[in-house]
């Protein structure tokens, strides 16, 4: 299953995921879907500014993480 979301984080906020003080992402999906996921995902898009995009997340059928990509920086 995939779903798409956008995302801004600062990059004060992602010190707070880096120092352990908050370890889950939750967001809105574009369908109104509630998603969660854990923050690690997020590192190989952190810039100087934090993290903007607009993402794509995908869970297999057992509800296990796959895959997260950005589609477009914001």
């Amino acid at each position: 299953m995939k779903n798409r979301f956008t995302l801004r984080i600062s990059a004060e906020e992602m010190q707070r995921y880096y120092k352990g003080h908050a370890k889950t992402v939750v967001v809105r999906a574009d369908s109104g879907q509630t998603l969660q996921f854990s923050a690690d995902h997020l590192r190989t898009f952190v810039q100087r500014d934090g993290v903007a995009g607009w993402f794509e997340i995908e869970y297999d059928a057992a509800g296990k993480f796959v895959s997260l990509v950005c589609l477009k920086p914001l």
